[in-house]
């Protein structure tokens, strides 16, 4: 059982070294491909392409984590029923009409969907 708990402290840092290489030694074999017949720049290195790799990922994107998961989703989906149980029947339905209108959803669904009608 040691050895299982040993492979999963590994298992991550393993992959993402996999990873990192993998997409270095495909953004260096991108850049000594297209870069120079291009831009007459000079080829670079396994080493210079993670970096560039870092650089960009820095630059662009930074290392916080994207998105906010599953228990993000469910706590918003908890907010967004806690506020339509305190609406009152008035706001429910403006709500429903104003989404109606915005985008074309209902959110009635004890309601059958309203005919749509033909341009002709």
């Amino acid at each position: 059982m040691r050895g299982f708990r040993l492979f999963k402290v590994f298992k991550t840092p393993f992959f993402v070294a996999v990873a990192f290489t993998v997409l270095s030694f495909v953004t260096m074999h991108l850049w000594n491909w297209v870069i120079p017949a291009i831009f007459g720049l000079k080829t670079i290195t396994w080493l210079q392409a993670l970096e560039l790799l870092l650089l960009c990922k820095i630059l662009g994107g930074g290392f916080y984590r994207h998105g906010v998961g599953y228990r993000g989703r469910r706590e918003w989906k908890q907010r967004m029923v806690e506020k339509w149980m305190e609406m009152s029947p008035e706001e429910r339905e403006r709500f429903r009409a104003g989404m109606r209108g915005r985008w074309g959803c209902g959110f009635d669904a004890d309601r059958p969907p309203a005919p749509e009608q033909s341009s002709r």
